[in-house]
């Protein structure tokens, strides 16, 4: 299969060392210095089982990808308007576009069915940009578990997990994505065809929502986030605001709110892909992880005063990072 993985950073780079690894013929977008290291190097994974170093090739231009069977769309989600209309450049009538972003997607109201069938959200496409170039037939979604890190240029360090389920947006059981599950299950992921999609995205989202920006603002690892009692029940009232607003849209929430902070504490000391990006300097997925939730609630009529106070708080540290060019991390 040629698959290309637009943004191999973190997950990105995870994905296309181990799908290469695999026999996949893979190609990688990236940046910088990380670009000149794939290019010079490989792309290198560390993980328990190893070290892969694949060979794959890589550019900063899109459109220099010719007509993938796959697209593993792997950049946050804020950045996804930016590169709609070159991605659909290179797409082939029969290509599959695999959405790995966190927080509730672009698409989120396209093939669900009922009152809100088709609705764009703005927090996360503002404008429609990506559902006005992005062929909404395209897209096939996972739900990213897997903790990964950017130990150096053109070094990705896997922390745990590789449970990567896939869906079609409309839960369907498709060929194609039985045949991609086989591919992702070959190269080492646990993929499985799910067929409750919108329940799993809010069973990740409903701990990220909380614990990535209280991660950003405190600096503070998941397992001392959830052994702290104020930022604990701090993370309890936000989940418990987000459930109310899934819930409204007809979300079952699976397990209780102390057995997701539970399993988020056992993760230990790491550190959430938010605050990655606050000690990089690296524009925050605040909208797609909380914003959208919000807007969610809004439409719902569903009261999120938490949510709403945490949003404010991590967007003026996003945007004030933005505005000065710079990066906040604790000195040792």
């Amino acid at each position: 299969m040629d698959v290309c993985v637009v943004g191999a950073g973190a997950i990105g780079g995870l994905i296309a060392a181990r799908l290469a690894d695999a026999g996949e013929n893979v190609s990688v977008v990236a940046r910088g210095k990380h670009l000149e290291a794939i290019r010079e190097r490989g792309l290198i994974l560390k993980e328990g089982r190893g070290e892969i170093v694949a060979r794959v090739p890589a550019t900063d231009r899109i459109a220099e990808v010719a007509r993938p069977d796959l697209v593993v769309l792997a950049v946050k989600a804020h950045q996804l308007p930016t590169i709609a209309a070159e991605v659909a450049s290179i797409l082939a009538p029969a290509s599959m576009v695999l959405t790995a972003q966190n927080g509730i997607p672009w698409w989120y109201f396209f093939k669900h069915g009922g009152p809100y069938e088709g609705r764009r959200l703005e927090s996360v496409d503002p404008g429609g940009v990506i559902a006005d170039h992005l062929p909404i037939d395209s897209i096939i979604a996972t739900v990213v578990y897997p903790a990964a890190e950017i130990e150096s240029p053109g070094v990705v360090k896997h922390i745990e997990g590789y449970r990567l389920p896939l869906a079609e947006i409309d839960n369907t059981k498709s060929e194609r994505v039985a045949a991609l599950s086989q591919v992702f299950l070959k190269s080492g992921f646990k993929s499985p065809v799910i067929s409750d999609l919108r329940a799993e995205i809010w069973t990740k989202l409903w701990g990220n929502l909380a614990f990535n920006p209280i991660s950003a603002m405190t600096h503070a690892t998941l397992e001392d986030i959830c052994r702290f009692a104020p930022t604990r029940a701090l993370a309890a009232d936000m989940m418990r605001e987000a459930q109310a607003v899934g819930e409204a849209f007809g979300v079952r929430f699976r397990i209780p709110i102390e057995k997701r902070i539970a399993g988020a504490e056992g993760v230990g000391a790491h550190k959430t892909s938010m605050l990655q990006d606050v000690e990089q300097g690296r524009a925050i997925e605040i909208d797609a992880l909380l914003g959208s939730v919000i807007e969610l609630g809004r439409m719902a009529k569903v009261e999120t005063p938490h949510l709403d106070a945490v949003y404010a708080a991590a967007k003026l540290l996003g945007e004030t990072l933005a505005k000065t060019g710079g990066k906040l991390a604790i000195a040792h």
